[in-house]
């Protein structure tokens, strides 16, 4: 070919891509703008035919009422959908400022307006001239919930799907020009889906009411394709793809399908053309066909390489009459033994929990920045996965995730119950099947979908012969990911893959019984024996976690949406009126720094369980609801709270994990630290000759030991052996904390735990020189005080209910929220204090609750300070539940006559030689009571002392 017949060649080819895309670039029209409205709060509007009257207001779609400024302002009696468990609110004097005029409310976000009930969107529009002659389609993407339209005066139908776009086909209802579209959607709960559902609920995206993704008419061809799925067979490097057709009545069509695979990755190969010659005079038709793609770039997490399918429909004259682009990735899900596996290769699930919170809009969005966001910031944390609870993302977040490598469990729109259940054989079993129909349909080729529940915790009598008949027909019905029959619960013979809640440091009711409050500090314990028995299916730790910070307080300027943190107004207004508000933000950090240590603990039990499946956090970010859940190292927008980082969070959340076993952090300087070294690896492929370099380091950052260990061969797994660390102690004389530092030289893989090492011989009687111990204000105390004496008193077991007793008190954060959880222990956030006070002079700590506070906030009582002067500052602050935010101590000082008294509620006298952090605190407080430092000025009189304390006989 010369060159004159190559240009008039691309001419022509030009010509023919433009003529193309004209053709089809015109056959969609955006309807998003401004829409007329009428407000239906009594739903009289399908009475009196409200599809033919005139409407008076106007709004933007897509969006909210909420968005537009309509709908009632908040108040006691709005319809909630969702619900309080802690009902104190409506009644409590402490909230009863809240329940007046612009109310507050404390369990979840609160929208600036509330409307639940139908409301009517009107719009005038005109069409092409030939659309006419073709089959249309209104497209309402993302709305809540039930949409009924009518064209023209004439009824086009009813939706109700939660998960995909309502799309209605008004062909023939139609005129050239002056076309009325008419809209009604009613957001009040349709079917008894569970109140809680994330897909519906208040405490998350709320009950909104509107559309809010693309609203459009598309104009087809009469003869269409319909749907497109693509099964990869990565066994045979091809790709088996599944076409349905759509025409009209009494229709026949003859032609051709074109089909057309390119690579989206690198060059962007075009692979070659497939033709298939179809005749058809059917509605609906289904055609199968398979597709070679030798040597597939495969989609996984590390390569999420992907393809993209161009099928064209094309008639006897040559014109392409319909055309569909789908996305796709070369991956197969499937499990080994107890382990998920993506293209034959074990993985291990690191996820969080999304609930469909949305801060901003109270919606979900279909922007895909706003999904770029989510993705990439649970990816520089260590994560791979995202599990979506109880609800399925609009179309946008699985192509994000898909480019970027995210595993997706979606659920459908479900959490059954709550006076909800499954199995029932009504409207909300049909409801199940039918929204996961249109969730595999629509979202199906999508190569980061991959696993896929009901939804969350059911209930129902009959749930696992529901669920289990519901798995299996999925797994036949597409086998592109993995089902389970739902997060939480039940666990199934049927199931691929299992997500249960016993896997974690504290479950459910067991307040400060759990490993991490009950056992002495450690990192030997796993999951093996809660999980034994499904060993032959994956186990995903359920909702792990859910460890609480204070409330960031600086986060209410960022509410410039319709959602106003009124929660958090309301825990600053009630901190600052203990004389607390100062202390905002070391509540924060000190609470921040303890949930990431309780984090770091639970996500290394679950890679030191041999055969474990992964786990889902709840959560990496917070919970706006459900009482307001602060379980998040981010907030609810995915931002930073400034105590954890993205660098810290990989060291023990990641692809390579190190590991070590101490069967105690806490030692005494006659005995050896112990730790078990080993390596949970699940990266793209296995390691060779890793050097692992491990130190010992001092609180100055000297290098006080160090060594390595070449591990050869470091497959795809966990629980891989590096070696044994057995260093003696004895010549660390002075109280310490020391750190154990791994990492894999050439790399920036790295982990470390902080553990503790005392002097054995240590003479706390002593330490006591002109200290009065004693263990009430009884008259001998007080004489010795007004006398000018130094007494310690201590307080544990004395304290009365009302003045602390029934603070529970853990070393523990809170688990998800003292209002939600009906009270459940801890109360408290750990502790927070002046590293550099005197007191702690031979007791090493930072400003929050490290392990070697574990022993003695186990053993103590919380003292409240809220009926002395504010000038009374605690010594050690536990930091209360913002829901009371009580200003606690475990010890404070005071003057009392001309003595000074410091009052200790730890247990300093039980067993305290098998307690050596806690002995070491005693003799440290000690020290500092027959020091100059001690001197405290604040007075206080015997009376007010003694009415803290049970009268001891």
């Amino acid at each position: 070919m010369n060159k004159r017949q190559l240009l008039i060649s691309l001419s022509i080819l030009g010509f023919f891509l433009v003529f193309s895309f004209d053709i089809f670039a015109q056959q969609k029209i955006s309807l998003a703008g401004t829409w007329e409205l009428k407000l239906d709060p009594q739903d009289k509007g399908l009475r009196e035919h409200w599809w033919e009257v005139s409407y008076s207001e106007k709004v933007q779609l897509p969006g909210s009422l909420t968005e537009n400024g309509k709908g009632d302002d908040i108040t006691l009696q709005s319809p909630w959908t969702g619900d309080v468990i802690d009902s104190s609110y409506y009644f409590s004097e402490k909230y009863a400022k809240y329940r007046q005029n612009d109310i507050k409310i404390p369990f979840w976000l609160k929208s600036t307006k509330y409307f639940a009930a139908p409301a009517w969107y009107k719009k005038k529009i005109n069409i092409p001239e030939n659309w006419t002659k073709k089959t249309v389609v209104l497209n309402l993407e993302r709305c809540h919930w039930e949409t009924s339209v009518f064209v023209n005066g004439k009824f086009a139908g009813t939706q109700n799907s939660l998960v995909t776009a309502h799309q209605y086909d008004i062909t023939g209802l139609l005129k050239e020009k002056n076309n009325e579209i008419v809209i009604r959607v009613d957001n009040r709960i349709k079917i008894y889906i569970g109140p809680n559902s994330s897909s519906i609920t208040e405490h998350t995206q709320t009950n909104w009411n509107g559309i809010v993704g693309e609203i459009s008419l598309e104009a087809k061809a009469t003869t269409n394709i319909e749907d497109i799925q693509i099964f990869p067979h990565l066994s045979t490097s091809s790709v088996q793809i599944e076409l349905g057709l759509k025409q009209a009545r009494n229709q026949t069509f003859k032609g051709k399908v074109i089909y057309q695979v390119q690579s989206l990755q690198g060059n962007k190969t075009l692979l070659p053309a497939q033709e298939e010659a179809v005749n058809v005079s059917t509605e609906t038709t289904k055609l199968s066909t398979i597709y070679r793609i030798p040597n597939p770039a495969l989609w996984d997490e590390f390569s999420p390489n992907l393809y993209q399918l161009k099928t064209q429909l094309v008639d006897e004259k040559g014109t392409v009459i319909s055309e569909k682009v789908s996305t796709f990735g070369m991956r197969e899900m499937s499990t080994i033994g107890s382990r998920i596996a993506i293209n034959g290769r074990p993985i291990f699930l690191r996820g969080d929990v999304d609930c469909a919170g949305f801060p901003l809009t109270g919606y979900p969005s279909t922007e895909r920045t706003f999904w770029n966001k989510i993705f990439t910031t649970i990816k520089s944390y260590g994560l791979n996965h995202l599990r979506f609870h109880s609800w399925c993302p609009p179309e946008v977040a699985f192509q994000v995730a898909d480019s970027l490598g995210v595993y997706l469990y979606v659920e459908s729109p479900l959490w059954a119950n709550q006076g909800s259940a499954v199995g029932t054989g009504g409207l909300v079993d049909d409801f199940i099947y039918k929204e996961s129909e249109r969730i595999l349909k629509n979202y199906g080729n999508h190569p980061s979908f991959c696993m896929m529940s009901y939804g969350n915790e059911p209930a129902g009598i009959n749930q696992n012969e529901f669920l289990g008949k519901w798995v299996e027909h999925f797994k036949q019905k597409d086998t592109r990911r993995l089902y389970t029959s739902g997060a939480g619960w039940p666990i199934l013979s049927e199931n691929q893959f299992n997500i249960h809640s016993d896997a974690r440091i504290q479950r459910w009711g067991e307040e400060t019984n759990s490993i991490i409050n009950k056992e002495k500090p450690n990192t030997t314990y796993d999951w093996r024996k809660r999980t034994g028995g499904t060993a032959n299916q994956p186990y995903i730790s359920h909702e792990i976690g859910q460890w609480c910070a204070y409330p960031n307080l600086k986060e209410i300027s960022k509410y410039t949406g319709v959602l106003k943190a009124t929660n958090f107004e309301i825990f600053k207004e009630t901190l600052e009126a203990k004389g607390m508000g100062n202390q905002a933000e070391d509540f924060l950090y000190a609470s921040g720094r303890l949930q990431t240590l309780c984090y770091k603990a639970d996500i290394e039990a679950a890679l030191r369980t041999p055969g474990f499946g992964g786990f889902q956090l709840l959560g990496l970010h917070d919970f706006p609801g459900q009482g307001t859940a602060l379980v998040g190292a981010l907030d609810a927008f995915w931002e930073s709270k400034g105590y954890t980082s993205p660098e810290e969070y990989r060291t023990f959340c990641n692809t390579t994990v190190l590991l070590a076993r101490f069967p105690s952090l806490i030692y005494t300087n006659q005995e050896n630290m112990e730790a078990t070294l080993e390596m949970a690896h699940f990266g793209a492929k296995a390691l060779k000759n890793a050097k692992i370099l491990w130190q010992i380091v001092d609180e100055s950052g000297k290098v006080q030991r160090k060594g390595f260990f070449i591990k050869e061969q470091v497959d795809i797994d966990n629980v891989q052996s590096i070696g044994q660390l057995k260093e003696s102690l004895s010549s660390f004389t002075k109280a310490q904390k020391l750190v154990l530092k791994l990492s894999i030289e050439g790399t920036d893989i790295k982990n470390s735990w902080d553990f503790w090492v005392y002097p054995a011989k240590l003479s706390v009687a002593s330490a006591t020189g002109k200290v009065v111990i004693a263990e009430s204000l009884n008259p001998e105390i007080i004489q010795q005080l007004e006398a000018g004496k130094t007494v310690l008193l201590l307080a544990y077991n004395q304290v009365k209910k009302g003045k602390g007793a029934e603070v529970k008190v853990g070393f523990s954060s809170i688990f998800w929220n003292t209002a939600w959880t009906s009270g459940q222990g801890p109360h408290t956030l750990g502790i927070t204090c002046n590293p550099k006070s005197p007191i702690f002079n031979e007791f090493p700590t930072e400003s929050f609750s490290n392990y070697q506070w574990q022993d003695i906030m186990s053993h103590s009582q919380a003292i409240i300070l809220d009926e002395f002067p504010i000038s009374l500052k605690a010594s050690i602050q536990p930091i209360d539940t913002w829901f009371e935010n009580r200003r606690l101590a475990l010890a404070f000082e005071a003057k009392v006559g001309k003595g000074k008294l410091m009052v200790c509620s730890i247990d300093l006298t039980n067993n305290i030689d098998q307690r050596p952090a806690t002995r070491q605190l005693k003799y440290s407080l000690l020290k500092y009571l027959n020091s100059k430092a001690f001197n405290p000025t604040q007075a206080l009189e015997v009376s007010a002392l003694q009415a803290l304390f049970e009268n001891k006989k």
